[in-house]
C-alpha cells in the first residue's frame, strides 16, 4: 500500500543497475511510533498533518510505502580501518527516493534497519533500539550546534527482537534524511572494478547534485575533488571545535557533500585529550579524536586515487594534479581550525599569535583535564575580570593560569569592541548543553529496559537550544561523575 506525502522522486534509482539492488523494505510485526521531527517534515515539504500515529509508524518502518518510492540498496566500497574492502553497501539500509525541500534542494529519504539485502554480509540487516536512539539524538543535537550533518526524521520500533553480543535487544527503524548518501566508498566501488563507464556516470550525478559549477570548469573531475576536499575541511574543523569524536571514519562513512554521517561509536569529550577514542573497536586510537583531521586528508586521498583516470588519461599528471588538491587540504583545514577557535575565544582579527595562544590554552586544559565544552564556556563570564571564578576552577589557580588567562584578556583588548560584542561572539559558538554520553546511555537504557522514553523526549528538547541558558535543563550541562562515565561506545551493527 503506497500513502501521498508528498513529490518523492527517484534520481538515484535511475541509475544504472550495478549502482543499487531494487527490494523493498522487510516488514515488522508491530511497528510503534517512537519520535517524529515534525519540524524536518515541514522544511521537507511532507504532507502529513491528519497522518495518525499509527500511519506515520507503518510508514517510516516499511510496511508501507509513500507514492512515488522506489526503494533501493545502493552498493558502495570502503576502506575499514585502513583495509579496503571491495563491496559493503547498503546492508541494513534502503534509499526510498528524494525530495525536494521548501528551498528547492534535493533531500535523501532512506532507512536504517530496514532488512537484510544483497550487501549484509550474513547480516539481519536489523537496527538495535539503542543505536537508533543515539542517531536520532546526536545528529539532531549536530544540526542544533550548526554543524552539516544527516537529520533525523523518525524513529520506530518494530515489535521485533534483534540478538546482539548484549542478548536480544528491542528492535527499530531510523529514518535518515541526507544531502546525499554518496561517499568516498561510492566512487571506490567502480575504481575498484576499474569501470570507468560507472566511475563517469557517477562523477556526473554527484556534480549535478553538489557541485554544479564544476561542469564549466576544464576539469571537472578534478573541480569536483577539490570542492569536496574544502567541504570536508571545514567540517572537521567545526568537529574538533566542538569536541566531538566521530568514532568510525571509514572512507564509507565520509560523503560527498561535507555532512556528517554514520553516527555510530560516536561521542562528545569531556576531559580535554587529543588521544580520546570512544569506539569499542578502535583498539590503536586511529580515529582518535587528534587524529581526525588526519584520517580526512588520508580518506580524500583514496577519494583522489579513485578519480584519477577521469582528472587526465595521463597518469603522471593525474597523479600530480590530485595529490596537489590533497596537500591543500592542511591549509584549508588549519585555516578553518584556526577561525573556530580564535571565535571561541571572542576573538575575530587574526594576529599570528593566536595558534600559539589556543595551542597554550589547550595543553593547559590537557594538564587540569579540564571539561572541553565547559572551559570554553567560562570564557563568556571571564570577559568580566571580575567574573572570572569559573573558568579558573578549569584552568587553576596558579601563575600559569594567571598568565594565560591575563595573556588572552590582552589579547581581547585588541579587539577594540565592547564586552557585550565580545560575550556575544562567545555564546554563539560555545555551547551550554552538548549530548553528553552518559545522558545518551541513561536514554537508551531506560527505552532498552523499561520501555520508558521520557528521558529520550527530555534529552532530545535540552539539546534543541544548545547555545541558550535554560534552567530547566541545567542537569544536562554537568560531566559525568566518576561513576557514571561511559567510556566505549558500540557501532551497533
Amino acid at each position: 500500500m503506497f500513502i501521498s506525502i508528498g513529490q518523492i522522486e527517484a534520481h538515484y534509482a535511475r541509475l544504472p543497475e550495478g549502482f543499487f539492488t531494487a527490494l523493498p523494505p522487510t516488514p515488522v510485526a508491530a511497528p510503534r511510533l517512537i519520535a517524529f521531527n515534525d519540524s524536518l517534515a515541514r522544511e521537507l515539504g511532507l504532507s502529513l498533518d491528519g497522518v495518525s500515529s499509527e500511519e506515520l509508524a507503518r510508514l517510516f518502518v516499511g510496511n508501507e510505502l509513500p507514492l512515488g518510492a522506489t526503494p533501493v540498496a545502493v552498493a558502495y566500497a570502503g576502506h575499514q580501518f585502513g583495509s579496503f574492502v571491495s563491496q559493503l553497501g547498503d546492508g541494513r539500509a534502503i534509499l526510498l527516493g528524494e525530495v525536494r525541500d521548501r528551498s528547492g534542494k534535493l533531500r535523501d529519504i532512506a532507512f536504517k534497519g530496514s532488512g537484510r539485502t544483497p550487501y549484509s554480509r550474513g547480516g539481519d540487516g536489523r537496527a538495535a533500539l539503542g543505536p537508533v536512539l543515539r542517531e536520532y539524538i546526536v545528529s539532531e543535537a549536530i544540526h542544533a550546534l550548526g554543524v552539516p550533518t544527516t537529520r533525523a526524521l523518525a524513529a520506530v520500533l518494530t515489535g521485533e527482537r534483534v540478538l546482539r553480543e548484549q542478548g536480544p535487544l528491542p528492535g527499530a527503524v531510523f529514518t535518515r534524511v541526507a544531502s546525499s548518501h554518496l561517499r568516498v566508498g561510492t566512487f571506490q566501488f567502480f575504481a575498484a572494478r576499474e569501470d570507468q563507464v560507472s566511475l563517469r556516470t557517477l562523477l556526473s550525478f554527484a556534480i549535478e547534485r553538489h557541485d554544479p559549477s564544476a561542469k564549466e570548469s576544464d576539469n571537472p573531475a578534478l573541480a569536483f575533488l577539490k570542492g569536496v576536499i574544502e567541504r570536508q575541511a571545514h567540517l572537521i574543523a567545526r568537529w574538533m571545535a566542538l569536541g566531538f569524536v566521530h568514532g568510525v571514519m571509514n572512507t564509507d562513512n565520509m560523503t560527498i557533500s561535507g555532512e556528517t554521517i554514520d553516527y555510530g561509536p560516536c561521542a562528545f569529550m569531556e576531559a580535554y585529550d587529543p588521544a580520546t577514542v570512544f569506539s569499542s573497536i578502535d583498539q590503536f586510537g586511529r580515529y582518535a579524536y587528534g587524529r581526525q583531521a588526519a584520517i580526512a586528508q588520508w580518506n580524500l586521498a583514496r577519494l583522489a586515487e579513485a578519480l584519477l583516470p577521469l582528472i587526465d588519461l595521463d597518469e603522471e599528471r593525474a597523479v600530480k594534479q590530485a595529490s596537489d588538491a590533497i596537500s591543500g587540504f592542511a591549509h584549508l583545514y588549519h585555516k578553518a581550525y584556526d577561525e573556530a577557535f580564535r571565535s571561541k575565544l571572542g576573538l575575530r582579527k587574526r594576529e599570528d599569535e593566536d595558534q600559539d595562544l589556543v595551542a597554550s590554552l589547550l595543553l593547559r586544559m590537557q594538564q587540569k583535564q579540564a571539561d572541553f565544552t565547559l572551559t570554553f564556556r567560562a570564557f563568556l563570564n571571564a570577559v568580566d575580570p571580575q567574573n572570572d571564578q569559573t573558568l579558573r576552577q578549569f584552568l587553576g589557580d596558579d601563575e600559569v593560569a594567571e598568565a594565560l588567562i591575563a595573556r588572552w584578556r590582552e589579547r581581547l583588548q585588541r579587539e577594540e569592541v565592547s564586552q557585550t560584542e565580545i560575550q556575544s561572539r562567545i555564546k554563539a559558538v560555545n555551547p551550554k548543553r552538548i549530548p553528553r554520553n552518559h545522558r545518551v546511555e541513561e536514554a537508551i537504557q531506560a527505552a532498552q529496559v523499561s520501555d520508558d522514553f521520557e528521558p529520550f523526549y527530555r534529552l532530545a528538547r535540552a539539546l534543541q537550544c544548545p547555545y541558550e541558558d535554560d534552567p530547566e535543563y541545567e542537569a544536562y550541562e554537568a560531566p559525568a561523575e566518576p561513576h557514571e562515565r561511559v567510556r566505549v561506545t558500540f557501532c551497533g551493527t
